[in-house]
């Protein structure tokens, strides 16, 4: 899955810069253990919110390379019919509750719907949760603290999980952050919080299976801050002039597919099969894209209004 996302964000970049596909693009790529490790505790049942660099939640939930790259080519076979794109798409199939281009937007989404879904449980059923995704700049928006202190107030099984990649579109964490951590605010409502490896698939497991265990008890919300970096900049337009190649180069090295491809002891050739597999993949996806229909512009108001 990591492997798949890295492949997909890549060429989604080759796509965006030929025109292929119009408009802007928020790369996930370098932060794929933080998807794919959180959607490897969650079930079909639970449900997530994502933000405008989502690519790699969608996949990690299952939402499938066929479907997202129909969506970003504004096809009828995506989730959304074409209509959402990428800052838009969602998939209630699959629990994607939907990427969104306002920062912090998934926040108050997530809390209603672990809202939901604790009115909806009954005594003796497993409780579904809810893991929120935003970067560290949307812990600054009013949205944030509003949720998060409604959410342990009512004790809703919901994790917010912040992808601190160290870089607010152009603002570094130092500049806008009075605290060392995000996470270090946890302590203001109550709730648990960690400072998590976000390279580290394993570390970041772990760390969602101890959250979602405490969220499905009904003790409530926990908050990580999964440390990360993105490698691109933040849309296709950043030339990422704000920060030096060194410590491009720094992250690099701790990049976690090469961590998780050593922890499982994959060599050369094993890789390079898994690999091939990937771009295959890809490749099947770019071409159903390309041979999905247009939206039809008789239906267009479907999956924009409610019937």
């Amino acid at each position: 899955m990591m492997l798949l996302i890295r492949r997909f964000e890549e060429r989604l970049d080759q796509l965006f810069a030929s025109g292929v596909i119009k408009g802007t693009s928020h790369l996930y790529a370098g932060q794929e253990a933080v998807a794919t490790g959180v959607c490897a505790v969650l079930t079909n049942d639970d449900f997530i919110t994502s933000t405008h660099r989502g690519h790699g939640h969608f996949l990690a939930k299952g939402g499938g390379a066929n479907a997202l790259m129909a969506e970003l080519f504004g096809k009828a076979t995506g989730p959304s019919k074409g209509r959402g794109g990428s800052q838009h798409v969602a998939d209630y199939a699959v629990g994607f509750l939907g990427s969104n281009g306002i920062t912090a937007g998934g926040l108050p989404i997530a809390t209603g719907a672990a809202l939901a879904v604790q009115m909806r449980t009954t005594a003796g059923q497993d409780m579904a949760c809810v893991a929120a995704f935003f970067g560290e700049g949307g812990a600054n928006q009013g949205t944030f603290h509003e949720s998060i202190n409604m959410a342990a107030i009512w004790k809703l099984p919901v994790l917010y999980v912040c992808e601190n990649n160290l870089y607010a579109m152009s603002t570094s964490f130092g500049a806008t952050f009075a605290t060392p951590t995000v996470a270090i605010r946890a302590e203001g409502y109550g709730i648990p919080g960690a400072v998590v490896d976000g390279t580290d698939f394993f570390a970041v497991r772990e760390a969602v299976e101890r959250a979602v265990q405490h969220a499905r008890s009904g003790a409530g919300p926990t908050l990580l801050e999964m440390q990360t970096y993105r490698y691109y900049g933040h849309s296709k337009s950043d030339m990422r002039e704000y920060r030096t190649r060194e410590e491009e180069a720094f992250w690099q090295t701790h990049d976690p597919i090469i961590k998780l491809r050593a922890a499982l002891e994959i060599n050369d050739e094993e890789f390079d099969q898994l690999d091939a597999e990937v771009m295959a993949e890809v490749d099947a996806a770019v071409a159903f894209a390309q041979q999905s229909p247009e939206p039809q512009v008789e239906n267009w108001e479907s999956v924009v209004y409610a019937d």
